[in-house]
């Protein structure tokens, strides 16, 4: 049987263009390995790290190599499980198959998907996702956030940001909301309630801003020039998430100007990698499980139809044209309601 799977054909120098991807048909074999499964992929999850992975130098996973399977992290059906796997036909499960509508990959490395009262598949890659597990330990572990505290979150109407917003809220934080238009301020603070929502793009905003005080926590998502802002408006003790900079990953750094602040606060910037609390995860998914049951945790999925938009739809992530998690839907086989 055939199948479609998109690969990179070249690194991007900046912005990501019609030549990086390619799409190429693929064969799957005659039978399924011991100790394998074959992954029936039903969605895929579009996340802005995607584009570091995509540069030929160093970081926590090793770049995507040219004519391989772009990296992604996906939710599908067992199709076939070989010798050992584990797993039966038809097991719900997820795990990085990658720009591809079908994948064979080795049993320990996918999970198996029981789904908790309150929520459906997609949530996986959402809240119940690296989404959630971002946005809860970077809050809980970096921020430290304690009540009564401001939290300020760039990217908020992102998949993490908006989660964040939210889980501040939870804590009994102040939480200002950045995000790129008034459309999304207004859904941030009408829908998901934070208290004040900024448009970073309004020629204002920095004055609106610094009427609001300082900060004591400050979850990033932006980086660059925000971020260096930000620096100039921190209360002592303050804490910087440095989850992502997703303003300068097509371009080369300027740099920071401001950051004697953190000398002068005694403040402290951290970045972190989800991954390093895998160990941790089971109680993060209990307690998100649980708002979504109870309804106090809402999600918002920007779906974009079919693998073969998944090259057009990455950039959206860098021009502000998604609202919450970005996903592709690989078939027409999974229904959601979100």
């Amino acid at each position: 049987m055939n199948y479609t799977r998109i690969v990179l054909q070249e690194r991007p120098k900046a912005d990501i263009t019609s030549s990086t991807f390619r799409k190429e048909a693929a064969s799957l074999p005659a039978q399924v390995g011991d100790g394998q499964v074959l992954v029936q992929v039903h969605w895929l999850s579009l996340d802005p790290a995607m584009r570091g992975w995509l540069n030929d130098t160093r970081s926590y996973l090793p770049p995507v190599q040219i004519g391989e399977v772009m990296r992604a992290a996906g939710l599908g059906k067992v199709v076939e499980a070989g010798k050992g796997a584990g797993f039966e036909p038809g097991d719900l499960v997820a795990g990085t198959f990658g720009w591809t509508e079908y994948a064979i990959v080795k049993a320990k490395a996918v999970e198996k998907i029981v789904l908790p009262k309150g929520a459906e598949l997609l949530d996986f890659l959402g809240p119940l996702g690296s989404s959630g597990m971002t946005a809860y330990f970077g809050l809980e572990d970096i921020c430290a956030l304690k009540p009564g505290e401001t939290l300020v979150v760039s990217g908020a109407a992102g998949s993490v940001g908006s989660l964040v917003c939210q889980m501040g809220k939870k804590k009994g934080a102040k939480v200002i909301a950045i995000a790129g238009s008034d459309e999304k301020c207004s859904w941030l603070e009408k829908e998901l309630g934070v208290d004040k929502a900024l448009n970073y793009k309004s020629p204002s905003w920095h004055a609106d801003f610094k009427k609001l005080g300082y900060l004591d926590a400050f979850f990033d998502n932006v980086g660059g020039e925000i971020l260096d802002f930000m620096l100039t408006r921190l209360n002592k003790g303050a804490r910087i998430a440095l989850c992502g900079a997703i303003s300068d990953y097509n371009r080369k750094p300027k740099g920071l100007t401001s950051y004697l602040a953190l000398i002068s606060q005694r403040a402290k910037i951290q970045g972190f990698i989800v991954f390093d609390y895998a160990d941790q995860y089971p109680k993060a998914i209990k307690d998100i499980a649980e708002w979504l049951e109870d309804g106090t945790l809402k999600r918002k999925f920007h779906i974009v139809e079919g693998i073969e938009n998944a090259p057009k739809a990455l950039p959206m992530l860098f021009s502000g044209g998604n609202t919450g998690k970005l996903v592709v839907k690989v078939d027409h086989g999974d229904k959601s309601k979100l």
